[in-house]
C-alpha cells in the first residue's frame, strides 16, 4: 500500500530517472558487455569486468526505483483545500529567534534537497510546522538543540 507522499514533480523525476536507466544506459551497457565478451579472455578484460559491474549497479537502481515508485502516493499540493495551514507541499517562510528568515518547501523524502530549500515531510522542522498557521510559533527539535520558528508566509502552487 502506498504511504509515502511525493509531489507530481518528484514522481516525474523518479520516472525520468527510471526511463533513462532502462531505455538508454542499460541497453548501452549490455551492448558494451557483449562486445567486450567477444574480445577473448574475460578474466583480464577491463571493459567486460567494468561493464558487468556497472550493469549490476543499474539493475539495483532500477529495482530500487521500481519499489519506491510503488510505495509512493502522488499528492498535488495545488489541490490543497485548506491553504491557511501547513500541510504537505506547502512553501513556508519562517523567522527564527534571531530574526533570520528561511523559506522551505515540505516535500517527500525522495525529492528532499535541503540546499534547494526542499525538506522532507518527516524531518524535524517539517514535523514541528505541520498544521501551523501564519503567526504561529513552533519549536523544532533538532540534533543541535531546539529552535523556535514563527510562521510568516504559507504558499501553495496555484490550482490549475
Amino acid at each position: 500500500m502506498a504511504t509515502d507522499p511525493i509531489t507530481p514533480a518528484g514522481m516525474a523525476a523518479l520516472k525520468a530517472r527510471y526511463d533513462l536507466l532502462f531505455r538508454d544506459e542499460r541497453p548501452k551497457m549490455v551492448e558494451t558487455i557483449s562486445w567486450a565478451a567477444g574480445n577473448g579472455d574475460r578474466s583480464e578484460n577491463g571493459d567486460y569486468i567494468y561493464g558487468r559491474k556497472r550493469l549490476r549497479e543499474i539493475d539495483r537502481e532500477l529495482a530500487h526505483l521500481s519499489k519506491r515508485m510503488a510505495a509512493l502516493s502522488v499528492i498535488d499540493p495545488a489541490h490543497q483545500p485548506d491553504r491557511s495551514r501547513i500541510f504537505f507541499g506547502a512553501t513556508v517562510t519562517t523567522a527564527d529567534e534571531d530574526g533570520q528568515h528561511q523559506t522551505l518547501t515540505l516535500v517527500g523524502r525522495d525529492e528532499a534537497d535541503a540546499s534547494a530549500g526542499r525538506i522532507a515531510w518527516n524531518s524535524p522542522v517539517a514535523i514541528a510546522l505541520k498544521g501551523a498557521q501564519v503567526g504561529d510559533t513552533r519549536t523544532a527539535k533538532l540534533p543541535v538543540g531546539e529552535r523556535l520558528l514563527e510562521v510568516v508566509i504559507i504558499r501553495y502552487p496555484p490550482a490549475q
